[in-house]
């Protein structure tokens, strides 16, 4: 395009920002927003705390009676963080406008699809994992067999907390909430660190218990 052209429209000068619909980026600094957002980041960095300091200590083991009612302690604790997370995004997005270009029906089951899919691995990892393998029951000492292969492990690695992160984009789209997408990133981004320091913790348990026993 020549600059006559753009002259001829008054170019980019003539553009009034101050129109600019700048509502989304005001959003990102509302109350419950940030409380969304710190809850979100909280959870995992939290339960990798507590799990790396049992694992060093066995302050839980010890102040429980037991490596399991430790375990089963934490779990609950970590439900309920779990709850509050979901509850603070749930009022996140209730408290700011729905946006119009996703507010229509292909979007809404697209989000309903999601959630579908997102619960389905949830739910199947919680039942291949049992509650010690879901809830950093390595930490405790309580260690699997075998690693789990099968589904929903053969189709994807760490399918729990990617199915989470499906259920927060679904239900965004669902509520029609970029406030609610924003968040979902948020999510997967806490996932994400989580996953690069459990997973190299957790082989690191296991290689020592397969070190003793070559051992014994």
């Amino acid at each position: 395009m020549s600059a006559d052209s753009l002259d001829c429209c008054g170019g980019l000068n003539n553009v009034d920002y101050s129109q600019m619909d700048m509502s989304v980026l005001a959003d990102l600094t509302e109350p419950r927003f940030c409380v969304a957002v710190i809850a979100i980041i909280f959870n995992p960095f939290f339960w990798n705390v507590v799990a790396r300091w049992e694992h060093r200590t066995r302050g839980l083991t010890r102040l429980f009676g037991g490596p399991y009612t430790a375990c089963y302690s934490l779990a609950v604790l970590i439900l309920l963080l779990n709850v509050y997370r979901s509850h603070s995004i749930t009022v996140a997005m209730k408290a700011h406008p729905r946006w119009e270009p996703l507010d229509n029906a292909h979007v809404y089951y697209a989000g309903a699809a999601l959630m579908a899919l997102g619960s389905v691995f949830v739910i199947s990892s919680f039942m291949a994992l049992g509650i010690t393998g879901t809830f950093l029951g390595d930490y405790f000492g309580i260690l699997m067999d075998h690693k789990v292969t099968g589904f929903p492990f053969n189709v994807m690695e760490n399918p729990m907390y990617w199915g989470s992160t499906a259920n927060y984009l679904g239900l965004a789209l669902m509520s029609a909430s970029p406030v609610g997408v924003i968040l979902t990133a948020v999510v997967g981004l806490s996932y994400k660190v989580a996953i690069a320091y459990e997973g190299a913790f957790t082989e690191e348990i296991y290689r020592q218990r397969s070190q003793r026993c070559k051992h014994k």
